[in-house]
């Protein structure tokens, strides 16, 4: 069966790499003209490491571990007042998305055909497949489509309805950057926070360079996701007058050309398919970056999805069934650990009790059963 996937960052990647192995041919669409390299650390939990070591890659993602140690809360003229434990941040394991994508695309490229710099104009579906018109490629009839195209998935507007019908939004904003380790910080970051507002600086690829975030509260804003000096210009206005290393945060954000900027926003569906055509990873179930859990959702979501496909002999409709079916109650206690993380994103100047709290609950992990992951081969 050939397999259109929308998206190469970590849930298409992924799945492209099960489907091959379940002696599918899976054909990945990619907007961007290469592969990203920026954006936040992501961490693993639970089952998403063993799906890594299922894959291989377990090893390779552990030699590519950030070794973020606890970070320092710091006030307005940078003196530390509490420590924050890396569990809370961290997860089990944590490394930077690109080094994550770059492994996946390594993994799959041998046996998956790339299309950068595309993206789906226009999907049609039949009893003989999905007909698929591209942005640059000629039209192309697939077996079946899956979009793992993010929070703002193209897919699941063709395919479902407007974004608006689906997005609840947390009232945060997030963007991230890179910039010089001017601080010389050593696996360890710095995190300033008032009510509303907040930014962090913390040290990547062996202290070499750093990455610097902002964040702030606000309801639904309307702007243009894809002029990157619109975005700086909005940032710049919210943290004008923000102490700490903030203004020279600022002045590093005129200057970088990766950044990241996007809601903290959840996706509720009461379906992740229609007819040929699923969602999967953030594009069905995001649970907001405050989950801490989007990218072992993306891994896991890959495996269940290539294995049922497996399992129903490319029976898509059982198939999509089944992996609803194994995901749902997972999902939905991400996407619970998501709202509860928005609600007190912005601490003030918490105590180390709260901190260390906070700590204990991160590490005792979701308090429901985890998925199972099962034995597909």
């Amino acid at each position: 069966m050939d397999i259109l996937i929308s998206g190469a960052s970590v849930a298409g990647p992924a799945l492209a790499y099960w489907l091959r192995r379940h002696g599918f041919n899976p054909t990945v669409v990619e907007r961007a003209p290469r592969l990203r390299d920026g954006g936040f650390a992501v961490d693993f939990r639970g089952e998403a490491l063993d799906v890594l070591d299922r894959m291989g890659l377990l090893e390779q993602v552990r030699a590519l571990d950030t070794g973020m140690g606890d970070a320092a809360l710091v006030d307005g003229d940078g003196r530390r007042y509490a420590t924050l434990p890396a569990v809370v941040f961290a997860g089990e394991l944590e490394i930077l998305k690109g080094d994550l994508t770059r492994l996946l695309y390594e993994a799959t490229s041998d046996g998956t055909e790339y299309l950068f710099d595309d993206s789906i104009a226009s999907l049609e579906q039949d009893a003989d497949g999905v007909h698929v018109t591209f942005e640059r490629s000629a039209p192309r009839t697939f077996d079946l489509v899956v979009g793992a195209d993010g929070l703002h998935s193209r897919t699941r507007a063709l395919a479902f309805g407007p974004e608006e019908k689906y997005l609840r939004h947390l009232g945060i904003y997030s963007a991230i950057f890179t910039l010089d380790n001017y601080l010389d910080l050593r696996h360890t970051g710095q995190l300033y926070s008032v009510p509303g507002r907040a930014a962090n600086i913390f040290s990547a690829r062996g202290n070499t360079e750093a990455r610097a975030a902002l964040h702030f509260a606000s309801e639904p804003l309307a702007y243009d996701r894809r002029d990157p000096d619109a975005t700086k210009r909005l940032l710049t206005e919210r943290f004008a007058a923000e102490g700490w290393e903030v203004p020279r945060l600022l002045r590093e954000l005129a200057a970088a050309d990766d950044v990241y900027f996007d809601a903290n926003a959840q996706v509720e569906m009461d379906t992740w398919s229609t007819g040929r055509v699923a969602l999967l990873g953030d594009a069905g179930y995001c649970a907001a970056p405050t989950s801490g859990r989007g990218t072992s959702q993306a891994l896991i979501g890959a495996y269940v999805l290539a294995g049922e496909l497996a399992a129903a002999r490319g029976d898509h409709t059982r198939a999509f069934t089944a992996y609803e079916r194994e995901l749902r109650p997972y999902v939905a206690e991400h996407q619970q650990a998501g709202r509860k993380g928005a609600e007190h994103f912005f601490m003030g100047s918490p105590t180390q009790e709260m901190l260390d709290a906070i700590a204990a609950q991160a590490a005792a992990g979701p308090r429901t059963e985890l998925v199972r992951l099962r034995d597909y081969r």
